[in-house]
Formats: C-alpha cells, structure tokens, sequence
C-alpha cells in the first residue's frame, strides 16, 4: 500500500522557519519532520512514498538525491589525480520515493488529483500530512478501514479547535458531516493518517479543490467516510511552539511518535 503525504503548502504560521524551506523539511532532532513520518509508517512495513511537494519543492528533492550519501560512510580519494569515492557501509533505508511538483498555489484535494498517475488503481492508499506525527496504529487503521467497506477513513481526534470539525452518527463510526471550526466547537477533528479509495479522487474537481472541504463534506453525505478513533498522541506542528514542544520532547527521549530503533 502506497503512502501519500501532502507537503507542498507555505506553511505560513511557522514563516520564522518556512521561509527557509517548507514546512515538512523543518527538523526535529536534526531530521525533517517529514522523515520522522515516514519512518513511522516504515515501522509498520509501508515503504513507498508520494510526496506531493510545491512551495521550494526542491529542498525536499535535494533532501532525497543525497539521502544515500549522507547515510553512507565513503571514502574519497583523490591521490593520483584522480576523484575517487568509495561507499563502506550506508545506513538508508529500504524505501521507494517519488517527489512530486503538484504546483506552487495548488490546493490539497488539487494536489491530491495531480499524483493520481502514481497511484496503483487496484488498492486503497494511505494520506497524511507533512506536518504531525502521531502513535496511531496504522494497521489496526487499514484494517478498520478494509472492515467498513467505505471508500474513506480518516482518523479522529481530540484537541484545541483549529481545524476541520467532524459529526459522528450515534453509535457508530460513520461521519455524519464534516465542517469547518467554530469558536463553540468541542468536537473532535481530522487527525489526518486517512486511508482512500482510490475513487475518492473522482470527488476533487481540480487545483482550486480543498480536499478538506467539499470532497470530504460529500464523502460524508454519501456514507462513504469512517471515522478511526484515536486516544492517543497526536500533534501538528502549526506554530513554532509546536516545533519546539516536538523538539524538546525528541532530545529528552519522549516521543511517542518514535516507534522505530536508530
């Protein structure tokens, strides 16, 4: 199963680190955040990416095209006049990584619909965020979404409302409606880490499209969107707060996100 991550916006709320490179590629313990995601899907055996990149989308190519390098150990010779390189041991690991420009201004359901050409067409893919990272259990995830028989599934959670706010039918897992945030809003929220048909992309129209919005809303309408309740961590990094409260707590050797051995 193929793994999306959206990591093209400006990321305007953290511009004292974005306006360096996107928000995805800001470290958190010397690693870009989008490298501790995708470490954490790696852990459940999910080893073929999609970034979906727009704003200085060549900082997340560059960060690639050396991976290998920068986890190598070498040797470089150049007695004889020559220029040498000899790779000893590398420490990379075994993933399969496409870089995609989906455009500087593109929305995410835009983004979204650009990569379709990407995407095996005979199963679900997995969609998250270049910006949080959680402990969610991304197979008990799958597995509740091959269970539901839906096209959508995304995962539930609880916290302050900035975001998207979701209705559940009474006692059931289905999405009853998806909106935006209001100030009175106690509900919980898309927490990202969904799983999608690929039909799912037939609800996006084009650039202009946030995935968030109508494609999501008429997901619901139509009974097709599940919701995955998750009680445990989860947290974005929206704010240079959240980047150092993400970062302090990697350096202390508490990040439940971490679910992989260096």
């Amino acid at each position: 199963m193929q793994v999306v991550i959206l990591a093209g916006g400006f990321g305007t709320r953290i511009s004292e680190e974005s306006q360096f490179k996107p928000k995805p590629m800001i470290e958190i313990g010397g690693m870009p955040i989008l490298w501790h995601i995708m470490k954490n899907y790696a852990a459940y055996g999910y080893n073929e990416f999609i970034i979906c990149a727009g704003y200085k989308q060549q900082v997340v190519k560059d960060f690639f095209n050396d991976y290998f390098l920068h986890h190598s150990d070498v040797t470089f010779d150049f007695t004889n006049a020559t220029n040498r390189m000899k790779v000893h041991k590398t420490y990379t690991e075994q993933w399969k990584v496409t870089v995609a420009d989906t455009g500087l201004n593109t929305m995410t359901g835009g983004r979204l619909k650009r990569i379709r050409k990407y995407l095996k067409a005979d199963e679900p893919f997995l969609l998250t965020y270049g910006d949080g990272v959680s402990d969610v259990d991304i197979n008990a995830l799958v597995d509740f979404h091959k269970q539901s028989g839906k096209l959508a599934t995304l995962t539930v959670v609880n916290t302050g409302q900035r975001f998207g706010v979701i209705k559940m039918n009474r006692g059931s897992d289905q999405i009853a409606s998806f909106r935006e945030k209001r100030d009175s809003d106690g509900n919980p929220i898309n927490g990202g880490f969904m799983v999608l048909d690929p039909k799912v992309i037939d609800y996006i129209d084009g650039d202009d499209t946030v995935f968030e919005k109508y494609p999501l809303e008429q997901l619901a309408k139509d009974g097709q969107l599940m919701g995955f309740h998750h009680d445990g961590f989860w947290q974005c990094m929206d704010t240079k707060k959240d980047h150092d409260t993400l970062e302090d707590m990697y350096l202390a050797g508490n990040a439940p996100w971490k679910n992989w051995e260096d």
